[in-house]
């Protein structure tokens, strides 16, 4: 029995450290932004260096502080957004630094998740966040890391929800699906399959240096024009990893405001159209057989529609003639 209530007790307190971590994470993901100082506000406003003063006793500090560096440590590596793991980083930060345990619990890392975490960190630095990667180095050198076998620690016949290793979905990076469609080892073969193609090509022509011009089904620098995609695919990646400067962001806002200005503009201008042409003018009486038909967005009744160029005709002599000879028969 007490060992049931032990292991209730790990579940919720491992469960509750890890609302709080997405709490956090999530309210960092919403600024769009990857620096430090916006981390900062968020870990001030929600008071997050206050999870550790709960009275708790020595053995519960420790056990305590473990749930809350592993919860923030599984948003530290993949699958997660870039953005979500420079959070996570950050709250590994501060989580180890205003923690109260003496000697200070370290961050289980296992050896295979290492080399995710180099890589990561030179993307950091190719990608200028320096912020980030100088929180990582200052990590390395207190010694904040316990590379361990396994990441998470591992006793006989001590049970583990399945739950914990289960991170948020919106958190989670979208695969590239150009990296996973052409990978390194599928444009080596690529290109054996190539140099084997033309090789055949050349053997069944008649002129054995070169194969005949019948035979060119495809392009002879197919693959050096997907490398070339793919490199380009991925220099745009790295671009849109780096941090805006200060003149672009001032170019895009002055370039929202001009938009902005023009489309007042634009309907000042049709305002101003739509009343002009709304309104239609009588014309002098010498110039009245000048008149043009006004358009209007607003569809005339018939009544009111005015022909180009038309004059009042005069009645005829004949029908005027007919017109006397009824009044005249009338009159008898």
């Amino acid at each position: 029995m007490t060992e049931s209530c032990r292991y209730n007790d790990i579940t919720v307190r491992h469960s509750s450290v890890k609302v709080d971590c997405e709490t956090l994470l999530s309210r960092f993901q919403e600024t769009d932004s990857v620096r430090f100082e916006n981390f900062l506000e968020i870990w001030r406003d929600m008071k997050f260096s206050h999870i550790f003063l709960g009275g708790m006793q020595s053995l519960q500090m420790v056990n305590f502080t473990k749930d809350a560096l592993a919860a923030a440590c599984l948003y530290f590596l993949p699958p997660y957004t870039f953005q979500i793991r420079v959070g996570a980083l950050y709250l590994l930060y501060g989580l180890y630094n205003t923690q109260l345990c003496r000697p200070k619990e370290k961050i289980r890392l296992s050896l295979k998740d290492w080399h995710e975490i180099e890589d990561y960190y030179q993307d950091l630095l190719t990608s200028q966040h320096l912020d980030a990667a100088h929180i990582f180095r200052q990590m390395r050198v207190n010694r904040a890391f316990h590379f361990t076998a396994m990441p998470t620690f591992l006793s006989y016949g001590n049970q583990k929800p399945s739950a914990d290793n289960l991170g948020k979905e919106e958190f989670k990076d979208t695969t590239d699906r150009v990296a996973d469609l052409v990978s390194t080892d599928m444009m080596e073969e690529l290109l054996n399959i190539h140099e084997h193609y033309q090789k055949t090509k050349c053997l069944i022509s008649a002129d054995k240096s070169q194969p005949d011009k019948s035979l060119s089904l495809i392009k002879n620098e197919f693959v050096d024009d997907l490398k070339s995609l793919m490199t380009d695919h991925q220099q745009w990646k790295q671009e849109k990893r780096k941090p805006k400067t200060e003149e672009e962001e001032q170019q895009e806002k002055g370039g929202t405001s001009q938009e902005s200005e023009g489309s007042e503009r634009a309907r000042a201008l049709a305002r101003i159209k739509s009343k002009s042409y709304s309104s239609a003018t009588l014309a002098i009486k010498s110039r009245r057989h000048r008149q043009v038909e006004l358009v209007s967005s607003i569809p005339a009744s018939p009544s009111h529609k005015t022909k180009r160029g038309q004059r009042a005709k005069k009645p005829k002599r004949r029908k005027m003639a007919s017109k006397d000879e009824e009044t005249e028969l009338g009159g008898f």
